[in-house]
């Protein structure tokens, strides 16, 4: 029979401090103090409506399906139902407050910055030698092979082989600056000549250039957004010193 170890608070304290933690976790405390005090300032309120809500769709992101599970879950993080409770409390007030400072700006940053969610759908073969590159990419030009074909038989990495060298629908921050660049300044369907980078030789077959529709999706990535920057600003002006009482 094994013995049975216990983990004081002041050993998981110690800890946090050993890996480097309390700073972040400091900044996280902070942030919450400062979206509080802005709710309140507001004059947010929460309804219990919203409180159910956000509870339910808590449960659902993490599979808590049951009682069982959820209590279960609690217990694995050590958490009471009064803990749960403020979580999904922040949870909400965060979404009502940065709905009530950014809802307004959202369809003008959207226009400024248009071309930031401008997402392209490629496929790309990555190669160590640019001469066979070269030869491939004259090859798919004069219709001897198809870029589908040189995925199967070149592409290193197996799941983007069987998919024929699909990487699916990506952002300019998904990539390269040098192949992003590249890529977006194309009218597709195009096929690139190679583009050497540090990780290789790219063949890249530029599929469709998609047009971003403000939709709910991008709408709610847009204030997340605002609200990061605003919060960041926020630390930025303030001066907090860490106090652990024992």
């Amino acid at each position: 029979m094994s013995d049975i170890l216990c983990v004081s608070q002041d050993e998981i304290i110690h800890q946090i401090k050993l890996s480097y933690q309390i700073p972040t976790i400091a900044e996280s405390i902070i942030t919450r103090k400062i979206m509080i005090n802005a709710a309140q300032e507001a004059g947010i309120k929460v309804e219990t409506e919203e409180l159910q809500e956000a509870a339910d769709s808590l449960r659902l992101m993490n599979q808590l399906e049951s009682a069982e599970a959820t209590w279960a879950w609690l217990q694995t993080h050590r958490l009471t139902l009064d803990d749960f409770e403020e979580l999904v409390y922040y949870t909400v007030i965060y979404s009502k407050l940065t709905e009530h400072l950014f809802a307004d700006k959202v369809e003008e940053f959207f226009v400024e910055h248009q071309s930031d969610y401008v997402q392209v759908v490629m496929y790309e073969v990555v190669f160590d030698d640019l001469d066979l590159a070269m030869e491939l990419f004259y090859a798919i030009q004069e219709g001897e092979i198809s870029f589908t074909e040189v995925a199967h038989k070149y592409s290193h990495d197996v799941e983007i082989r069987r998919c024929g060298g699909y990487k699916g629908i990506l952002s300019r921050t998904n990539l390269k600056p040098e192949i992003s660049t590249a890529v977006f300044a194309v009218t597709p369907p195009q096929l690139l000549k190679p583009i050497v980078t540090s990780k290789g030789v790219h063949l890249i077959n530029v599929e469709e250039i998609v047009t971003p529709q403000l939709n709910q999706t991008l709408r709610l990535k847009i204030i997340s957004n605002l609200a990061s920057q605003w919060l960041k600003k926020q630390l930025e002006q303030m001066k907090f010193e860490v106090v652990i009482s024992c």
